[in-house]
């Protein structure tokens, strides 16, 4: 299956086809960051939270922490 890819940049541009995708990957990156810092004040906000969810944030976060980004 092929990667979904803007039908505006031509097969043979492979520069404008990676920075595409990257732009694509960091949408989705942020989405999830935004997702997980929701989901994490939301836990401190709500005083009937499970303490497994923000127990298992909290180790996502300090993994996300730990990972050097990849350039």
């Amino acid at each position: 299956m092929l990667p979904n890819i803007d039908e505006s940049v031509s097969p043979l541009d492979a520069k404008a086809r990676r920075k595409a995708q990257d732009v694509r990957r960091m949408r989705y990156r942020r989405a999830i960051e935004s997702y997980a810092e929701q989901r994490r004040l939301q836990a401190l906000l709500d005083p009937f939270a499970e303490p497994s969810a923000l127990t298992a944030q909290q180790a996502w976060v300090q993994n996300r922490q730990s990972v050097s980004p990849a350039h």
